[in-house]
């Protein structure tokens, strides 16, 4: 059951774009998505910056310019993005790369405003 669900929403094609910054993802059922480098490191999956088991998650600041070193597979579910400001502990898995696509714009809003509340910049 799981394999078939994993086959299902692995993509079928994940571009890194390093002078745009800019990670293309696309799926099998052709939906695709453009995923800046800074919007995957502060919404890493990692303990680091979403705390453990949910607690604890952390604003992530000053990642603006932040890019991608590397890309390495995890087993068929999953890949690390290697960022280069040293961040490698997020696995983004393939259901996590989808919802983040899919989910880009209100996530970015949702960042946007606790910037704002917490009263500092991107930068």
């Amino acid at each position: 059951y799981f394999v078939g669900v994993t086959a299902r929403i692995a993509p079928v094609e994940i571009k890194l774009r390093q002078q745009s910054r800019l990670l293309q993802v696309s799926f099998e059922d052709g939906a695709s998505f453009e995923l800046p480098c800074e919007y995957l490191r502060v919404f890493s999956p990692s303990a680091e910056v979403q705390g453990h088991g949910g607690v604890g998650a952390k604003l992530v600041t000053g990642k603006r310019t932040v890019n991608i070193d590397r890309i390495e597979p995890v087993g068929n579910y999953a890949v690390r993005l290697c960022f280069d400001d040293g961040h490698s502990s997020g696995l983004y898995t393939w259901q996590a790369l989808r919802e983040m696509g899919e989910q880009q714009q209100p996530n970015w809003q949702g960042y946007l405003q606790r910037l704002d509340e917490a009263r500092v910049g991107r930068d």
